[in-house]
Protein backbone atom coordinates (compact mmCIF):
# COMPACT_ATOMS: atom_id res chain seq x y z
CA UNK A 1 0.00 0.00 0.00
CA UNK A 2 1.42 3.69 -0.74
CA UNK A 3 0.36 7.12 0.69
CA UNK A 4 1.22 10.31 -0.73
CA UNK A 5 0.75 12.61 1.80
CA UNK A 6 0.87 16.04 1.22
CA UNK A 7 0.83 18.88 4.42
CA UNK A 8 -2.08 21.34 3.39
CA UNK A 9 -3.16 24.91 4.57
CA UNK A 10 -6.51 23.56 2.50
CA UNK A 11 -7.87 20.68 0.42
CA UNK A 12 -11.54 20.05 -1.40
CA UNK A 13 -11.99 16.92 -3.47
CA UNK A 14 -15.06 17.16 -6.41
CA UNK A 15 -16.73 14.83 -8.25
CA UNK A 16 -18.07 17.22 -11.21
CA UNK A 17 -19.75 20.24 -9.82
CA UNK A 18 -20.15 18.77 -6.29
CA UNK A 19 -17.73 18.98 -3.43
CA UNK A 20 -17.53 15.64 -1.92
CA UNK A 21 -15.08 16.44 1.05
CA UNK A 22 -12.85 18.82 2.28
CA UNK A 23 -10.65 19.69 5.31
CA UNK A 24 -9.02 22.84 6.55
CA UNK A 25 -5.26 22.54 7.16
CA UNK A 26 -3.81 18.82 7.85
CA UNK A 27 -3.12 15.98 5.54
CA UNK A 28 -3.86 14.93 1.91
CA UNK A 29 -3.57 11.53 0.95
CA UNK A 30 -3.21 9.93 -1.96
CA UNK A 31 -4.03 6.09 -1.35
CA UNK A 32 -3.06 3.47 -3.69
CA UNK A 33 -3.60 -0.11 -2.93
CA UNK A 34 -1.53 -2.88 -4.41
CA UNK A 35 -2.85 -6.78 -5.34
CA UNK A 36 -0.61 -8.14 -2.14
CA UNK A 37 -2.30 -5.31 0.10
CA UNK A 38 -4.66 -6.44 3.42
CA UNK A 39 -6.15 -5.04 6.19
CA UNK A 40 -2.96 -5.20 8.02
CA UNK A 41 -1.44 -3.29 5.03
CA UNK A 42 -3.85 -0.70 5.87
CA UNK A 43 -3.72 -0.76 9.49
CA UNK A 44 0.43 -0.31 9.17
CA UNK A 45 -0.24 2.92 6.24
CA UNK A 46 -2.95 4.10 8.68
CA UNK A 47 -0.55 4.61 11.76
CA UNK A 48 2.32 6.17 9.69
CA UNK A 49 -0.14 8.88 8.27
CA UNK A 50 -1.28 9.49 11.68
CA UNK A 51 1.81 9.27 13.48
CA UNK A 52 4.09 11.00 11.00
CA UNK A 53 5.86 14.19 12.17
CA UNK A 54 5.46 16.52 9.69
CA UNK A 55 4.21 19.67 11.34
CA UNK A 56 5.58 22.37 12.85
CA UNK A 57 6.51 22.52 17.01
CA UNK A 58 6.59 26.23 19.48
CA UNK A 59 10.32 26.45 17.43
CA UNK A 60 9.19 25.66 13.98
CA UNK A 61 11.02 21.99 13.55
CA UNK A 62 8.76 19.48 12.26
CA UNK A 63 8.34 17.22 15.46
CA UNK A 64 4.12 17.22 15.76
CA UNK A 65 1.73 14.56 13.95
CA UNK A 66 -1.17 15.46 12.52
CA UNK A 67 -3.47 14.59 15.65
CA UNK A 68 -0.97 16.70 17.90
CA UNK A 69 -1.38 19.82 15.52
CA UNK A 70 -5.36 19.89 15.31
CA UNK A 71 -5.19 18.69 11.58
CA UNK A 72 -7.86 17.07 9.40
CA UNK A 73 -7.04 14.05 6.58
CA UNK A 74 -8.86 14.04 3.24
CA UNK A 75 -8.46 10.48 1.56
CA UNK A 76 -8.40 9.90 -2.11
CA UNK A 77 -7.84 6.92 -3.83
CA UNK A 78 -5.60 6.69 -6.72
CA UNK A 79 -4.47 3.67 -8.24
CA UNK A 80 -1.90 5.29 -10.20
CA UNK A 81 0.44 5.64 -7.45
CA UNK A 82 1.06 1.55 -7.72
CA UNK A 83 2.19 2.07 -11.15
CA UNK A 84 5.41 0.20 -12.02
CA UNK A 85 7.07 3.35 -14.19
CA UNK A 86 10.91 1.57 -14.30
CA UNK A 87 10.64 0.33 -17.92
CA UNK A 88 8.99 1.89 -21.09
CA UNK A 89 7.15 4.96 -21.35
CA UNK A 90 3.67 3.50 -20.64
CA UNK A 91 2.96 2.95 -17.12
CA UNK A 92 1.88 -0.85 -15.95
CA UNK A 93 -0.80 -1.77 -13.39
CA UNK A 94 0.14 -5.34 -12.84
CA UNK A 95 0.56 -4.43 -9.08
CA UNK A 96 -2.50 -3.03 -8.42
CA UNK A 97 -5.12 -4.38 -6.61
CA UNK A 98 -8.55 -4.97 -8.39
CA UNK A 99 -10.99 -2.33 -8.19
CA UNK A 100 -13.35 -4.57 -5.74
CA UNK A 101 -10.17 -5.65 -3.67
CA UNK A 102 -8.86 -1.84 -3.56
CA UNK A 103 -12.46 -0.19 -2.84
CA UNK A 104 -12.92 -2.79 -0.06
CA UNK A 105 -9.43 -1.43 1.38
CA UNK A 106 -9.87 1.84 0.99
CA UNK A 107 -13.46 1.73 3.27
CA UNK A 108 -11.42 -0.27 5.39
CA UNK A 109 -8.55 2.37 5.90
CA UNK A 110 -11.52 5.41 5.84
CA UNK A 111 -13.60 3.67 8.16
CA UNK A 112 -9.98 3.19 10.86
CA UNK A 113 -9.01 6.66 10.17
CA UNK A 114 -12.57 8.14 11.20
CA UNK A 115 -12.62 6.13 14.46
CA UNK A 116 -9.30 7.94 15.48
CA UNK A 117 -9.34 11.18 13.78
CA UNK A 118 -11.72 13.74 13.24
CA UNK A 119 -12.26 15.21 10.58
CA UNK A 120 -11.81 12.82 7.92
CA UNK A 121 -12.31 13.70 4.41
CA UNK A 122 -12.57 11.42 1.34
CA UNK A 123 -13.18 11.64 -2.59
CA UNK A 124 -15.43 9.16 -3.95
CA UNK A 125 -13.66 5.62 -4.71
CA UNK A 126 -13.24 4.98 -8.86
CA UNK A 127 -14.69 8.77 -9.52
CA UNK A 128 -12.97 11.32 -12.27
CA UNK A 129 -12.25 13.88 -9.29
CA UNK A 130 -10.86 16.96 -9.37
CA UNK A 131 -8.54 17.81 -6.00
CA UNK A 132 -7.38 21.10 -5.20
CA UNK A 133 -4.94 22.00 -2.57
CA UNK A 134 -2.72 24.95 -1.25
CA UNK A 135 0.62 22.77 -0.25
CA UNK A 136 1.80 24.28 3.15
CA UNK A 137 6.09 23.75 2.73
CA UNK A 138 5.88 21.94 0.43
CA UNK A 139 5.80 18.67 2.35
CA UNK A 140 5.01 16.00 0.50
CA UNK A 141 6.24 12.21 1.71
CA UNK A 142 5.76 8.98 0.19
CA UNK A 143 4.90 6.65 2.56
CA UNK A 144 4.69 2.52 2.17
CA UNK A 145 4.30 -0.62 3.60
Amino acid sequence: MRGLIQRVRHAKVEVGSEAVGAIDGGLLLLLGVEARDDRASADKLLHKVLHYRVFGDEGGRMNLNVQQAGGGLLVVSQFTLVADTARGLRPSFSRGASPQQAEALYDYFVERARAQLSPVACGRFAADMQVSLLNDGPVTFLLET
